[in-house]
């Protein structure tokens, strides 16, 4: 389980999604106030949901399929907190509530740079397993 890259890539996600997000500002509201993850209840839920994720996915290490169904939904979970992120920013009554963006909103971009690169190792041992058996 460890000795695997994927198992790598799948920490850093759980720790970019779980601990990173409540230590770098979201944002910086119009009043100089700066917004973390524990100041929005949603965000923070997302957060931890898609730490969680990544750490069942490592556990689920000796059935490969589920890990990578499991990653495929964080990737969804992440790029629908990116999509929330990015209306946040962009707010459409004409009135910026956002004045400032911070280094958290990019935190969904790096986990699912890290949940692809994670599936493609996991594909690359499926792929491992099914030509050793071939050979059988």
């Amino acid at each position: 389980m460890i000795q695997r890259i994927q198992s790598l890539y799948l920490v850093i996600v759980a720790i970019l999604t779980g601990i990173l997000p409540f230590f770098f500002n979201l944002w910086i509201d119009v009043d100089g106030t700066e917004v973390y993850a524990n100041n929005e209840m949603l965000i923070s839920i997302v957060f931890y949901a898609s730490a969680v994720l990544a750490i069942w996915s490592m556990v689920q290490f000796k059935n490969r399929k589920s890990q990578f169904v499991i990653n495929r939904l964080n990737m969804i979970l992440n790029v629908f907190l990116l999509g929330f992120f990015v209306y946040r920013s962009l707010n459409l009554s004409g009135e910026a509530s956002v004045s400032e963006k911070g280094i958290g909103m990019l935190i969904p971009v790096f986990s699912i740079i890290f949940l692809v690169l994670a599936n493609r190792a996991i594909k690359k041992d499926e792929d491992l397993v099914k030509s050793v058996d071939r050979l059988r």
